[in-house]
């Protein structure tokens, strides 16, 4: 998934089944999780197998290649591989259940298996081999907590891509109508209720892909209720129809009652929603920093000098911070514990040191610190970057914990709820059930 520009993958993907649980524990690999390495011999190439439709990571790759990690190139040539992403999962169990897996690798599109590769040991331990080179500092904390919210506790995946998400909104309009940027969900409300009155679409949004509206609900429920909101329910502490989650879901409800979201919520798709933004038909957009593809694109209408960001609102009397943001690591890779030599972590340094401003001049920004301060960037960029760099903490999404039909389920029915054709309460139940049926 490209960290600049996401279309409709925001959720994880889920690729095909694997070959079997059984083959991910056996005889798990002489390193281990500890970042020791354990190979038993150098590799002969520094190979990257990744998923196809990744077409951001290998030309930063390329890039360090020939310039900044010439040497470690020299040494270990890199050669990258791809293959569907439909197919990775069932791939890599394969190569695991071989001993077989490569220097690095693209990790499975579901992190629940991930975290089983990790357990079984086949991963690098990043917290320990990046304290060992020295360079633990060059990866943000914020896209290390991501991580670890996402794959069983450990810093076992690298951030090639790394996404925020908060609220960017048209600056011309609020400054045009003397608009302040809202703090508190209350000033939010008070706000889309002037840029209705304006003739204005308050939240531009996409019903058809439901995501975007889902979004909001999970934002809601971590200023409520704290980060660990839909950790609880994925570990079966709460439930989606808890009233205390039902009504974060009456709240994005109400939202759509009362017109917020446009007439034609239900049947925009996730490029008219950002058009609608882009030519200044809507004050927002819920979206995460993938969309500054779009944003610095020349096809944005009211241009990116005319594009803020700000973050979920608080609630007053939440558990939530609004300095945690909801985050995304793309489709991360990984470093094979059993390959990992001397060599191969003369890589994994170069890559950690150099990786953020390499991106950075491609026009991405991503988990690993970017400091070439040459490097120019539009102001809203800069704003996203900066915020990623001092940011220490984040929350996941709605679906990032849900199954399969879960997340299907909750995507569909996302503009039913925000149209008025199902209560808050069915909403909820509908997710739940399909939790409950694993």
């Amino acid at each position: 998934m490209s960290t600049a520009h996401h279309r409709r993958l925001r959720k994880p993907f889920i690729g095909a089944a694997l070959i079997g649980v059984g083959m991910l524990v056996l005889a798990a690999c002489s390193g281990g999780g500890g970042g020791g390495g354990g190979a038993t011999s150098e590799p002969t190439k520094f190979e990257f197998l990744k998923n196809a439709e990744n077409t951001t990571t290998e030309p930063i790759l390329q890039a360090l290649a020939t310039g900044a990690c010439k040497a470690e190139n020299t040494a270990l040539p890199l050669e990258v591989s791809s293959i569907p992403q439909a197919d990775l999962d069932a791939k890599v169990a394969l190569l695991a259940s071989q001993d077989g897996l490569p220097p690095m690798f693209s990790a499975g599109g579901n992190p629940a298996e991930g975290a089983k590769l990790n357990k079984a040991g086949y991963l690098l331990d990043f917290d320990k081999a990046l304290t060992d080179l020295g360079v633990r500092d060059k990866v943000s904390e914020g896209a290390v907590s991501t991580i670890k919210k996402l794959y069983g506790g450990s810093f076992d995946m690298l951030p090639y891509q790394y996404n925020i998400e908060g609220i960017f909104y048209n600056k011309k309009i609020f400054a045009d109508n003397g608009w302040a940027v809202p703090a508190t969900w209350d000033d939010l409300l008070a706000l889309a209720a002037k840029a209705k009155a304006a003739g204005l679409t308050a939240f531009s949004a996409s019903g058809e892909q439901g995501w975007p509206l889902t979004r909001l609900v999970s934002g809601y429920l971590f200023r409520t209720l704290g980060p660990d909101a839909l950790r609880e329910v994925a570990d079966g502490k709460a439930k989606l129809t808890d009233p205390d989650y039902v009504a974060a879901a009456k709240q994005i409800a109400d939202l759509g009652a009362k017109g917020y979201f446009g007439s034609n919520v239900a049947s925009l798709d996730y490029d008219a929603a950002t058009n609608e933004f882009l030519t200044g038909k809507a004050a927002m957009i819920y979206m995460g920093s993938w969309l500054l593809g779009n944003i610095n694109s020349d096809t944005d209408a009211i241009g990116a000098d005319n594009v803020g960001f700000f973050p979920f609102p608080a609630v007053s009397g939440g558990k939530g911070s609004i300095d945690q943001y909801p985050a995304n690591v793309g489709l991360p890779a990984t470093f094979g514990a059993s390959t990992y030599s001397p060599k191969v972590a003369d890589w994994l340094k170069c890559i950690t040191t150099n990786y953020g401003n390499e991106a950075l001049k491609q026009g991405q920004i991503t988990g690993f610190v970017a400091d070439d301060t040459s490097i120019s960037l539009p102001a809203i960029s800069t704003t996203i970057k900066q915020t990623i760099d001092s940011s220490k903490d984040s929350v996941l999404w709605f679906e990032a914990l849900f199954n399969a039909k879960a997340s299907s389920i909750s995507s569909t029915n996302a503009a039913l709820l925000v149209t008025g054709q199902m209560s808050p309460e069915d909403f909820m139940k509908s997710v739940q059930d399909a939790l409950d049926a694993g």
